[in-house]
């Protein structure tokens, strides 16, 4: 495990690298993997029939900066740099925070078309589709003049939208799909699209025409081209209908025998549903207060049994102008029911840490 001055990977999520839930055979993430990699293996092919897109899956999570930021045109001070949204190694190396932290070095090889499947982290909120450890599948495909009856940008978004609206289909069905305008640094125009999903719009992937710095600094100004990067756990989750991202890890046989290679019409079946438990705490808030912070800690004391921490109560000082907050911590348990005894032991594990190590003054 990491440490030094510069790491901030905590114990718990360094436990998940390596898992690798993307090559395990009849996992949810491994079958929907394997179901995307056929989907364009059929439906794209070079002149000679073969598939068109090359496929990578067992790339290593620690990447540099240069790479996960810097190469894809990441400005230094945006907000996905700093150590409250990133988990860094060291100042030089972070957990790959997306699959496009591959997409300049495959470029640089003269790669054209292909996948990159990964797990991903990323320091965040704590509810039942959030989890700092993540997969996601990176597409990324190229163009030549004469590939293209236009050698736009509008032609490539309008390839790039028949390509993954045919995927999202092919995995979803008839779930009501919507695009939505979205930014990302390396590329333009971007588009994300949401599915929508037990009463809400829940974003699937991201999008976009590469942008033309980032092809630039690959040396492949001669071509134009699309990449996407789809949430495998976000697409899991409405196929499937698996109501908390949590029970991906489960190691609990009734969840993982539900599913088998090659078959996505299967619907996860609750095999049980314990009772939660809430515990509030509250604190003022210091200067440059995250609560990617605060939610980091929480996780890293009480692991998969905190299914969600929410503000219930927000309040400023008149006088002084401090700000304090009343957060709800839910303790669930996926397998089994808590007790008393143990929850109140990890409240009080995250009350002393809050105030003794994070240095927030408790109310």
């Amino acid at each position: 495990m990491p440490s030094g001055p510069h790491s901030n990977v905590p114990a718990g999520v360094w436990d998940k690298v390596g898992r690798n839930l993307h090559l395990q055979r009849n996992h949810p993430i491994q079958i929907i993997k394997s179901h995307i990699y056929q989907y364009f293996a059929r439906s794209h092919k070079d002149m000679q029939g073969m598939p068109l897109f090359r496929t990578y899956d067992e790339f290593p999570p620690v990447v540099t900066t240069t790479q996960n930021f810097d190469d894809l045109l990441v400005p230094k001070d945006h907000p996905g740099r700093r150590p409250t949204d990133t988990f860094y190694v060291d100042q030089a190396h972070v957990l790959r925070t997306h699959t496009s932290a591959h997409q300049s070095e495959l470029l640089r090889r003269g790669e054209n078309a292909f996948l990159v499947t990964a797990d991903c982290y990323r320091r965040d909120e704590i509810d039942a589709s959030h989890y700092p450890v993540f997969h996601q599948m990176e597409g990324v495909r190229l163009f030549a003049p004469s590939e293209l009856a236009s050698f736009t940008a509008e032609a490539v978004l309008e390839d790039l939208k028949r390509t993954l609206e045919g995927l999202v289909r092919s995995l979803l069905g008839d779930v009501p799909l919507r695009w939505v305008d979205a930014y990302f640094p390396f590329t333009h125009p971007s588009l994300e699209l949401e599915a929508f999903f037990h009463g809400s719009w829940l974003e699937v992937l991201g999008s976009g025409v590469i942008h033309t710095d980032v092809l630039k600094l690959c040396d492949r100004t001669d071509r134009i081209g699309w990449a996407f990067g789809i949430g495998i756990e976000r697409i899991a989750m409405v196929l499937f209908d698996v109501p908390d991202i949590r029970l991906f890890w489960t190691q609990d046989k009734r969840f993982l025998e539900q599913f088998s290679d090659g078959n996505i019409s299967n619907r996860f079946k609750p095999f049980s549903k314990y009772p939660p438990v809430y515990k509030d705490i509250t604190f003022w808030c210091p200067p440059g207060f995250h609560e990617n912070d605060f939610c980091s800690a929480v996780r890293d004391i009480a692991g998969d049994l905190v299914e969600r921490v929410q503000v219930i109560d927000e309040f400023t000082h008149g006088k002084t102008g401090r700000q304090s907050r009343c957060y709800r911590i839910t303790y669930r348990s996926m397998e089994r029911s808590l007790t008393n005894t143990e929850i109140d032991e990890l409240q009080q594990n995250v009350r002393t840490h809050v105030s003794q190590e994070l240095r927030y003054e408790l109310r």
